[in-house]
């Protein structure tokens, strides 16, 4: 079952590498956290390392209050993840104004957001693959998931519920990339999209076997920018190009 893992270590090199991720179903069972710990300041996990607590699925936050009005940063964070770091079997509580940062390419497995502030996981590596594996979100007035950096994203059987969207290539960023996005096993409840990617910078989302209910768009196409302007809608569903997926891989 998901939860039946004894965890011995909290700072190790990580032991679950990418081949060894199964296909598995998303649950919205998410697990009850045994204890909270509220921070003074993010975790910081280093280059190449792990982090699982000592109880697993313990809830990490930054207290009451935390979660305000306005654009956060990394001193708002929970976790800052380093690049090649993995952070294991933690839950990020609703006091908390942004939840994960990885700084590089990153791992996280089963990791549960219980009520989303500002975005969930801020993914700013300037290249490689990050992975997503496991876990959920809920409360995602706008995003879970924002691309700020290059490279790709690997979402594989996640749970998200009412929500802005899952995730997003950011539209308006000082520097723009092409970006990519691969979403597997995944189910959403509730959403305006599932993926918003930038078509006009060559960026992809690739999406499989994936469970939708009252989710408005899978992949909407957007025109980004580098002013800082709110980019510009444009084409939705699937195409051979940019929305890479057939009708036939979201069911409901």
């Amino acid at each position: 079952m998901l939860f039946n893992f004894v965890v011995v270590v909290a700072l190790s090199v990580a032991v679950v590498s990418a081949e060894s991720i199964q296909r598995r179903a998303a649950t919205n069972v998410f697990p009850t956290p045994p204890k909270t710990s509220s921070l003074s300041k993010p975790i910081r996990v280093a280059v190449g390392q792990s982090f699982t607590p000592p109880t697993a699925y313990t809830r990490y936050d930054r207290g009451s209050g935390a979660c305000n009005e306005g654009e956060g940063g990394e001193a708002d964070a929970v976790f800052l993840l380093e690049e090649g770091s993995t952070l294991n079997q933690v839950v990020i509580g609703k006091n908390q104004k942004e939840g994960v940062h990885c700084l590089g390419s990153c791992t996280l497995n089963h990791v549960y957001f219980e009520d989303v502030c500002e975005d969930a996981i801020s993914i700013k590596q300037s290249s490689g693959v990050s992975r997503i594996n496991y876990g959920g979100a809920k409360g995602a007035s706008d995003k879970v998931v924002q691309h700020n950096g290059g490279g790709k994203v690997i979402i594989n059987s996640f749970y998200v519920e009412n929500f802005g969207k899952l995730y997003r290539s950011c539209g308006n960023c000082k520097t723009q990339v092409q970006r990519h996005v691969e979403i597997n096993d995944v189910w959403a409840v509730s959403g305006k999209e599932l993926a918003g990617i930038n078509s006009n910078y060559g960026d992809t989302a690739k999406i499989r076997r994936t469970k939708t209910s009252n989710v408005k768009i899978v992949c909407q196409q957007y025109s980004g920018n580098n002013s800082g302007k709110e980019p510009t809608k444009g084409s939705s569903g699937p195409d051979s190009k940019h929305c890479l997926y057939a009708n036939s891989d979201i069911t409901s």
